[in-house]
């Protein structure tokens, strides 16, 4: 989105036009930070539930949170039958919690533990700032390599010439998509580890990975705008991801994921 709305200001306004769209950019990215919750909930229905309704889910996050000495968060489940969760929030103060249905009538007691200690580390890791951080990284770094179309593209000895510069325009944008998903994943490593450590339970998150997988598979949700905005954020690729696909995935592959758990354990193959 960013790399569109720079391409836009610079086509409407030349370099003027591209600080504006910098502007806007960047500007979006605080808005995906600081709202990132209420889109992600909207995007998979989400309603909010209480002990009565999920005393299972309920007690689990308890009891979690109180292992971790941070506040409750708010729990939500979305109707969705895909097996997914996703955790949200700045902080621990104004966590959400997001489990599907379908996620609930897969897994038994203790791999939903491991999953929620999973969604739970992101919100202590801070992992909300730091993909925004990314993102707005991955904004500067390709409005530099537009900004090269408009103050390197002669072909004199002083710049880089229209081709090399057409070439940083192209470049520039799939370096950054490359360096955040580089960093979403490192993400995803760390809170499988962090998760696991606070369940003290390695085995139960890598069972909930590989079912999560094979049920995202067999339902794969519809890569609509509302939902691809959101995905990185679930802890399993909800969409078919096959193919090319899988290399622009935000997520690391299941069985790298599994085996790092298993290591944990002490399993050796």
């Amino acid at each position: 989105m960013s790399a569109l709305i720079l391409v836009a200001g610079g086509w409407l306004g030349g370099s003027t036009g591209l600080q504006i769209a910098l502007v806007l950019a960047l500007v979006g990215n605080g808005v995906a930070y600081f709202f990132s919750d209420r889109i992600a909930l909207s995007a998979l229905r989400a309603r909010p539930v209480g002990e009565v309704e999920q005393p299972t889910l309920y007690r689990i996050v308890r009891e979690l949170s109180t292992e971790a000495r941070q506040p409750m968060p708010r729990l939500y489940v979305s109707p969705t039958a895909q097996p997914n969760a996703f955790a949200t929030g700045r902080g621990p103060r104004t966590a959400v919690v997001c489990v599907t249905y379908g996620l609930t009538q897969l897994l038994d007691e203790r791999e939903l533990r491991g999953v929620v200690a999973h969604e739970l580390s992101h919100v202590y890791n801070r992992d909300i700032l730091i993909s925004s951080v990314a993102g707005a990284l991955a904004t500067m770094i390709t409005w530099v390599s537009y900004l090269a179309v408009f103050f390197g593209g002669s072909d004199d000895d002083e710049g880089p010439g229209f081709l090399g510069a057409l070439l940083m325009m192209v470049l520039g944008p799939v370096a950054a998509t490359m360096i955040q998903m580089a960093i979403a994943r490192s993400r995803e490593f760390q809170a499988d580890e962090s998760g696991a450590r606070l369940t003290g339970d390695p085995l139960g998150l890598a069972s909930a990975l590989r079912k999560i997988e094979m049920g995202a598979r067999r339902l794969p949700l519809p890569e609509n705008s509302r939902l691809t905005s959101a995905s990185h954020m679930m802890i399993a690729n909800p969409f078919r991801g096959a193919g090319v696909g899988r290399l622009f995935s935000t997520h690391p592959s299941t069985a790298e994921r599994v085996a790092r758990l298993e290591r944990m354990a002490g399993y050796r193959r």
